[in-house]
């Protein structure tokens, strides 16, 4: 079964088992250069920064604490690596790793969701930007995700 997942570009049908969504997806087609991933030393410090970002925003007001919540647990799964699959992006993807991070907030998006009692996709109740990544930018995230892996 497939779900349709819609951006600026249009809508692509999304593997309904999929915990990435369509950025992840566009990202693994246009960028396929090797068959090699992003290390998931990285994909776990990206993760470890969203759930630091989620109780920051959650303490400023900004973020609702079932939200902050969700987004802290599927972040510790993905640090615990039950999602690894789930992490499609190539190493040699385009830009500053934007691809890596969309692919992280997807993961923990539609995660979130299924933990919250919602079907993957339905990002009206927890959306991979405005939520998972609320308050950042990949050009902080991705570069402090590249100095916490040196250090583990």
């Amino acid at each position: 079964m497939m779900r349709i997942e819609s951006d600026t570009i249009g809508s692509l049908p999304i593997y309904e088992g999929a915990y990435y969504g369509i950025h992840s997806y566009r990202a693994k087609e246009n960028f396929a250069f090797t068959d090699q991933k992003v290390d998931l030393t990285m994909i776990k410090q990206v993760a470890r920064i969203k759930a630091a970002a989620a109780l920051a925003n959650q303490q400023s007001g900004t973020l609702s604490k079932e939200k902050a919540q969700i987004i802290v647990t599927a972040a510790e799964e993905i640090i615990m690596g039950k999602w690894d699959d789930e992490f499609i992006v190539d190493t040699f993807q385009g830009g500053a790793g934007t691809s890596t991070n969309m692919n992280v907030n997807e993961v923990i998006a539609n995660r979130g969701l299924e933990l919250m009692g919602h079907k993957k996709g339905e990002y009206q109740y927890l959306h991979p930007l405005d939520d998972v990544n609320q308050s950042q930018s990949t050009n902080d995230v991705y570069p402090s995700a590249g100095k916490l892996a040196l250090l583990i």
